[in-house]
């Protein structure tokens, strides 16, 4: 049985109270499963998450925390169903167990956290990122365009209106994929770790439907995208890190426009 057997929702029943008038009814909630991600038998995370797409989450996770540098080191993967959650258990290609050392840490934390479980203030140094990929000069029309385009791959946030979502977007594809989850860094892990799987360049713009806290710009600098568009503001130090790292930060991005926070010459008018 594969993560997409289980659902991602569940009707819940639920007293509705409006307008001074209470009636019984249910509404369509996200599920939350904890879910271990496992290197070569010994866990290295557990995080809250929608169990869908965990494979995607597992391949995206391990790339942008550094425990591997391309898909081609796992040699297997496996997700596992129990009781108390989901293990996505993966062996990696030898050689790598000596760099997961150095990083080695066991996470238990809240739905998606980005830093939860880091033993020193030393581990919130990020690896240096990849050179953003080469890509043409974006109109302010595609950038509206990559936005728009996400809003009907939320199947699951129609249903529930309580996840977010991420995609990758490009100017002759238009979205090429989507991924959906109760965590922020967990939508935009699964779509990194599609985009691995299926072999797919970052040349193009991760959009996001969250605000943009520092651990996205520092996934999008993992696997050198040039782009990354969010419905809502930044953060400072997000806004810092995509300087340095030579990623085009855009945000407030709505369909009368939107705000470049850095590296504005990507855009055209």
């Amino acid at each position: 049985m594969t993560d997409e057997d289980h659902p991602a929702s569940f009707a819940a029943e639920m007293l509705r109270v409006r307008h001074g008038h209470a009636a019984t009814d249910t509404r369509e909630v996200p599920e939350e499963a904890a879910v271990a991600i496992v290197h070569d038998a010994s866990t290295y995370a557990v995080m809250m998450a929608t169990p869908r797409d965990l494979e995607d989450l597992a391949i995206g996770l391990s790339l942008t925390e550094g425990v591997i540098a391309h898909v081609g080191e796992v040699r297997g993967i496996e997700i596992v169903h129990g009781d108390l959650g989901v293990e996505a258990r993966l062996w990696l290609e030898p050689g790598r167990a000596a760099a997961l050392a150095v990083r080695r840490r066991t996470m238990a934390g809240p739905t998606g956290c980005g830093l939860c479980g880091v033993e020193s203030l030393e581990q919130l140094r990020a690896a240096p990122p990849r050179a953003p990929a080469e890509i043409a000069p974006l109109t302010t029309a595609q950038v509206q365009r990559a936005m728009a385009a996400l809003e009907p791959a939320q199947a699951l946030g129609r249903a529930t209106r309580a996840v977010h979502a991420a995609g990758f977007w490009t100017a002759g594809e238009g979205l090429v994929l989507a991924r959906e989850d109760v965590g922020r860094h967990n939508a935009l892990d699964k779509v990194i770790g599609a985009m691995a799987r299926q072999l797919i360049a970052a040349a193009g713009v991760l959009v996001l439907t969250s605000r943009v806290s520092v651990e996205l710009i520092q996934k999008a600098a993992a696997i050198g995208a040039p782009v990354i568009a969010a419905v809502s503001a930044p953060t400072a130090l997000a806004i810092r890190t995509a300087e340095a790292a030579g990623i085009t930060l855009i945000a407030v991005a709505r369909s009368d426009g939107f705000e470049v926070f850095s590296h504005p010459s990507r855009i055209v008018h």
